[in-house]
């Protein structure tokens, strides 16, 4: 990994963090935008447009969100070797801008239209651009401070503000805007909203202070069979790409290779801890495995909201508010608001209790939010219950559990 640099002694800062915080809030405020604008969209996209079950609709959606938690482990491997995490950013912006501008190729419609492999090529210039910019972005963040900086924790707050004003107003507008004039105007949006955050690192380098870049640039210029090494990393992603539209277009396959993968790394770190690792260091690897597996329940659980829950909103929920019908993808920015109205609160509450001893560890705090997970979707079937069979469930529902949601993701 690149080292990591102290601030500059009398360097030029903004509410008093470096400047160059703010561009990266700005960037991924915008990448969020676009990423939760079309995955918003997506499950609709699917169902209505191109037809799919909503079994195989599903499908498709979970080996998307599968693909796009995997690559950034790729992604940010070779920033950490080779490119640097700058350069990753921009080469996955591009990707990623790429990727949304084909989203908005519509074509006919139906499983049996030729556009319809735009569409997966579409994905999968989302999900590899994803793995270089989500994997490498926040790295720069805690660069910008030295590990003994105050403000760092901070700085991740604010940034971590960005990442989510982002995904609501992306849920919101392009949400909007796809179920009301039409799939392209959506994912139109989305793609803007990623070339704005293109536009923004790039312009915003100079704030950045020379961190994220490549730890051995002679490396990447020295030509490797007559072409440099850096360009063939970024064929190597294009390539990559190819891999994946085969991938995306086979979803059993995505969910076999993951699990197996999966599978082997839980008993290769259980074989690790219990046959080579002192007792302590063992029961601490064996704490982590829990946390883990419960993580995994979290988000798969999680990422109902893109799916069958935007579904359920969509055909089952009175969506009508002060005599308005809400688009159902509008409804996935409840979570962020949510994190971003109250997300401070949360922060004041567990500085509170830990001045007067009364702060739950982080085990408890795991275990109240599966508890809490759990409850959240019960309150869904509650209000579902309740309407009667038959009703629209009311609207007030929705927002209790993505209330319950917001209090899992505090708690974890």
């Amino acid at each position: 990994m690149s080292a990591i640099q102290p601030s500059s002694a009398g360097e030029k800062t903004f509410l008093g963090h470096p400047r160059g915080l703010f561009v990266l809030f700005f960037a991924e405020m915008w990448e969020r935008f676009s990423y939760y604008g079309m995955r918003a969209l997506l499950i609709f996209y699917l169902v209505k447009h191109w037809l799919y079950s909503d079994g195989d609709a599903s499908l498709i959606y979970g080996a998307y969100t599968a693909l796009v938690y995997i690559t950034p482990v790729i992604g940010g491997y070779l920033a950490d070797r080779y490119l640097g995490q700058r350069k990753s950013v921009v080469f996955g912006a591009i990707l990623l801008t790429i990727g949304h501008g084909l989203m908005a190729v519509e074509g006919e419609g139906g499983q049996g239209s030729a556009a319809i492999n735009v569409f997966w090529l579409a994905l999968s210039f989302i999900i590899v651009g994803t793995g270089f910019l989500k994997a490498n972005i926040s790295v720069i963040v805690g660069q910008l401070y030295a590990r003994t900086d105050r403000r760092r924790d901070p700085a991740y707050t604010i940034f971590y503000m960005g990442i989510n004003l982002g995904a609501a107003l992306g849920a919101l507008i392009a949400g909007w805007l796809g179920q009301t004039y039409g799939w392209s105007y959506g994912f139109g949006a989305a793609g803007v909203g990623m070339a704005l955050g293109l536009v923004v690192f790039v312009l915003g380098k100079p704030l950045l202070l020379g961190r994220g870049e490549a730890p051995d640039p002679a490396r990447l210029a020295r030509p490797v069979a007559g072409v440099p090494f850096e360009w063939l990393l970024y064929a190597g992603s294009l390539v990559g790409i190819v891999v994946v539209w085969f991938l995306i277009q086979h979803q059993s396959l995505v969910g076999g290779i993951l699990g197996a993968a999966g599978a082997a790394l839980v008993l290769y770190v259980l074989f690790t801890a219990v046959f080579k690792l002192p007792p302590h260091d063992r029961d601490r690897i064996i704490a982590a495995i829990y946390l883990i597996l419960g993580s995994i329940l979290f988000w798969a659980l999680f990422e109902q909201a893109g799916s069958s829950l935007n579904l359920f909103t969509d055909r089952s929920v009175d969506r009508h508010i002060f005599g308005w019908e809400v688009p159902a993808s509008m409804f996935q920015s409840i979570n962020s608001i949510y994190i971003v109205a109250f997300g401070p609160v949360f922060a004041w509450l567990w500085t509170l209790l830990g001045k007067r001893g009364l702060e739950p560890s982080a085990p408890a705090k795991f275990g109240l939010g599966v508890i809490q997970l759990g409850a959240g979707f019960l309150v869904l079937v509650a209000g579902a219950a309740a309407a009667g069979a038959g009703q629209l469930t009311p609207v007030v529902f929705i927002f209790l559990i993505y209330c319950t949601v917001l209090f899992l993701m505090e708690l974890i």
